[in-house]
């Protein structure tokens, strides 16, 4: 193996994901899982659950992480990587701890982390991490040697990203009808989390005013602009909006809601509009329901023309973005120096989180980062 392509001294490559049932009987289960230890009725959980019973009780999302494993396991072998990957849920089988004591195991003494969300915030990073922890105290409680886990760093502005989506946009705006294809605006959307978690989301030096969290995704929607407007020779004015919203209605999360911004839109006279959910790795639930069953009636009640525009899913592009993240953070543990590929104003992340990144409310142990009780 050439040094480009040396993974060493990683023996494995872990896929971390949230899950989603996969049969209208794993449902409520699944949702017992999602919201343990915050005291949620029931009642509410067949509420959110019907969600789900809408597409047959079943989540695409483990269908897509095992298209992305396809992906990436064709890339790594067309590419000489040899480095197996596994793949490890949340909150649905394959339960992480299950997928880790496999791991262990199989010999797998130093694991690089892969999760499926490409931005900083609690729940997006730190609470993947908490679980790591969490899973790796469950082994230590077996008896079984631990191996040393580390993550990938944010791939939120690798080109491998990004040029799907600007497809994506490129190809939902050439949908649109030709009269109203020219004044079309762009909505770049994501999850909504609360302001307290966006404030304190990334770094320390990165907190307040939205965080990393809200500075990443703003980098990324002025890439993906500059980049459709190269494209297609038209300044399509756009906005970050937020999807997706579960929390309590006292606490402040970030707006606009999808929906309302789409009413907005049209009491501005504007005559189309483009979705496009760049806070998300693949179309699963929130992509489904809450843009294309949502946001997709709130545009036909207004009679405002509107696409949906591709997530990243397992695109070649993004599997060969993760082959390029492995090797560099490889490199970096081998000692020799690596030139990170990131575009855009805020350069490429921290291999490691550092103290003080994304925390939580309850601090909670964490791995993979400066203050893993793993390291």
């Amino acid at each position: 193996m050439s040094d480009a392509l040396d993974a060493t001294p990683y023996d494995a490559l872990l896929l971390l994901s949230f899950g989603g049932p996969e049969g209208p009987d794993d449902v409520i289960p699944f949702l017992e899982n999602v919201t343990r230890g915050r005291g949620i009725p029931r009642e509410r959980l067949k509420e959110v659950g019907e969600h789900y019973f809408l597409f047959g009780g079943v989540s695409p999302i483990n269908d897509q992480n095992r298209a992305l494993l396809d992906a990436l396991r064709k890339d790594f072998a067309d590419h000489g990587v040899d480095l197996p990957i596994y793949w490890g849920n949340r909150n649905w089988a394959p339960y992480l701890t299950d997928t880790l004591r496999e791991m262990v195991q199989d010999g797998r003494r130093r694991i690089l982390v892969l999760g499926t969300s490409a931005y900083a915030s609690y729940s997006g990073c730190r609470q993947y991490r908490e679980n790591l922890a969490d899973a790796l105290a469950a082994l230590e409680d077996e008896g079984l040697e631990l191996p040393r886990v580390d993550k990938l760093r944010h791939y939120f502005n690798h080109p491998g990203f990004l040029d799907p989506m600007i497809d994506g946009i490129v190809q939902s705006l050439a949908d649109l009808p030709e009269d109203v294809r020219g004044g079309a605006h762009i909505a770049f959307s994501t999850h909504s989390i609360p302001t307290a978690s966006a404030d304190t989301s990334g770094p320390v030096e990165e907190h307040g005013d939205g965080g990393a969290y809200v500075g990443q995704h703003l980098d990324v929607a002025r890439l993906i602009v500059d980049a459709v407007r190269e494209r297609t020779g038209v300044d399509h004015p756009w906005r970050l909006v937020y999807q997706s919203r579960s929390g309590a209605p006292h606490i402040p999360w970030l707006e606009p809601d999808i929906c309302d911004h789409l009413e907005e839109l049209k009491d501005a006279g504007v005559p189309a509009a483009v979705i496009a959910p760049i806070g998300f790795v693949s179309d699963h639930m929130e992509v489904l329901y809450d843009l294309d069953t949502e946001a997709k009636a709130k545009a036909r009640e207004l009679g405002l023309p509107m696409r949906r525009s591709a997530t990243v899913g397992a695109d070649p592009r993004f599997a060969a973005a993760i082959r390029d993240l492995v090797v560099e953070r490889a490199a970096v543990e081998r000692g020799q120096e690596a030139t990170p590929c990131a575009l855009g104003a805020l350069g490429a992340s921290h291999h490691v989180c550092p103290l003080g990144c994304c925390p939580a409310r309850a601090p909670k142990p964490a791995a993979a980062g400066a203050d893993s009780p793993y390291a």
